[in-house]
């Protein structure tokens, strides 16, 4: 099992999502208090240090969807 992201329930508790290696199905396991929080953190900014898309793109993108394509 990998860890692939991490999730906040309805009551404020967070989860691991676990990926299996094996088969691709996915589970949730609640954090324990022994987990490491550096190691969480990076799971949680993973999408945003990688994400799924080129952000140097971002503005061509942002006009082809009818934005002015403008950061700011």
């Amino acid at each position: 099992m990998d860890a692939v992201a991490v999730w906040v329930r309805k009551n404020g508790e967070w989860a691991i999502i676990h990926r299996c290696r094996m088969c691709g199905a996915f589970s949730s396991n609640r954090i324990a208090a022994d987990d490491n929080p550096v190691k969480l953190m990076s799971i949680v900014l993973k999408p945003l240090a990688m994400p799924p898309f080129p952000v140097e793109r971002i503005e061509e993108m942002t006009r082809l969807m009818g934005g002015d394509g403008v950061l700011q």
